[in-house]
């Protein structure tokens, strides 16, 4: 299976990577670093990347900017960060990908716990958080020749420690179980599923 890993050396997606890795071909993608470079919040970008990869099998994206901070301060420029790079930045990854895929290939997208489990500074990521899951379950009855399309919603994780203080309370997923709901999403049959990953 041909698999395009977008985010695929950050915190999350380095271990998805290694666990598809073996069986599987993986191209990386990412802002910076990887076999294809992309700025999932421009449109023609994505297409350029999906024109480079070729023809795929199913694609991971485990990135996406987003902005935290106080709603008293937080301005429409500020909320657009997450609109526009975690939100349609994986949106766009759908809709242009969709031409693009392989029949019977796979979308999985990343949304997180804040869409139902919101913490203070987090207003706009736990808006974009319920977008996304609201996307993939509208998008799954849609996409046509099979594709499937899923999301993964993990809590903070354990790798993560710069953002324990930001989340009270809330018990770090290990990175195991985080990978774990990837793998079910690209190798399972499931579609329009949103795999909470909370401890």
């Amino acid at each position: 299976m041909k698999i395009i890993i977008i985010g695929a050396t950050g915190t999350i997606g380095k271990h998805v990577a290694k666990a598809l890795q073996k069986d599987h071909e993986i191209i990386t993608a990412g802002s910076r670093s990887g076999d294809l470079q992309v700025n999932i919040s421009d449109p023609d970008s994505i297409k350029a990347m999906y024109e480079q990869a070729g023809p795929f099998d199913a694609l991971i994206c485990v990135a996406g900017d987003g902005h935290f901070g106080p709603l008293e301060k937080m301005t429409d420029a500020d909320f657009r960060v997450s609109v526009n790079s975690k939100l349609m930045g994986q949106v766009n990854l759908v809709l242009i990908g969709q031409h693009y895929i392989n029949p019977n290939g796979s979308f999985t997208l990343t949304s997180g716990s804040m869409g139902e489990d919101p913490v203070l500074l987090g207003a706009s990521l736990s808006a974009v958080n319920g977008a996304i899951d609201g996307f993939i379950c509208g998008a799954a009855i849609e996409l046509k020749n099979g594709i499937r399309i899923n999301a993964v919603g993990p809590d903070v994780v354990e790798e993560s420690p710069v953002y324990f203080p930001f989340m009270p309370g809330h018990e770090p997923v290990s990175m195991h179980r985080v990978t774990l709901a990837y793998i079910k999403s690209v190798l399972g049959a499931q579609t329009g599923k949103a795999y909470k990953v909370f401890a």
